[in-house]
């Protein structure tokens, strides 16, 4: 009996790693969506009030792309440039079901963990805490050929700064609401997503809908 309570208990654990690390394929980005860049610049802003609809698998996938996606297919090279073409962030949405890595060159992402992790970005600024999703910008600075750990620091912050712009261009151009934020628990993040020392958490973005 002792047996097979650890055989049934294996199998229910084996389950679980399967859903917690599902790949997901996302929908082929809509590259001919969206306003005039300069239109798109002129109602940019840092909003306070969202809506908790979740986001659809289109936008999620748009987001995403234009975040840090392949934009050059034959190079491998992406929607936000990086130092040294080190390419050394990592995009994971927070939603209300899990979080997710982006893979760019698959255009999937991976359920890193089930369940709601919203409050772990939302940290203090408790109003936050039910907008239907939150990009976490990751610098891995293993990824950087060279320069000290202030180099390496500087530059990857420049890099998440150009894909959090990149997100909070995209979100007026279709009608989105957007907000770039660095606050977030980053101890807890770091241990939920099993993250290397080398990743450093820089910058999360909120995206919503109109209220």
């Amino acid at each position: 009996m002792k047996s097979i309570i650890i055989l049934i208990t294996i199998i229910i654990f084996n389950i679980m790693e399967l859903k917690t690390e599902e790949i997901i394929k996302l929908n082929a980005p809509d590259k001919t969506r969206g306003l005039p860049v300069m239109t798109a610049l002129s109602q940019r802003a840092s909003v306070r009030e969202f809506d908790t609809t979740s986001l659809n698998m289109q936008d999620l996938s748009d987001i995403l792309w234009a975040a840090n996606g392949i934009n050059r297919p034959e190079e491998s090279k992406k929607t936000a440039p990086s130092a040294i073409n080190s390419q050394d962030i990592d995009v994971f949405a927070f939603l209300k079901d899990g979080v997710y890595l982006y893979n760019a060159l698959n255009h999937t992402v991976e359920r890193k963990a089930s369940g709601d992790y919203r409050s772990l970005i939302s940290a203090n600024q408790e109003e936050f805490a039910n907008a239907p999703a939150f990009f976490l910008i990751v610098s891995d600075n293993s990824k950087f050929k060279y320069g000290d750990d202030t180099q390496k620091l500087v530059w990857g912050g420049i890099d998440a700064g150009l894909v959090a712009q990149n997100i909070c261009i995209f979100a007026p151009s279709v009608g989105l609401l957007s907000r770039p934020r660095a606050s977030m628990e980053q101890d807890k993040i770091k241990e939920l997503l099993k993250l290397k020392d080398s990743q450093k958490l820089m910058l999360n973005v909120i995206v919503s809908y109109k209220k």
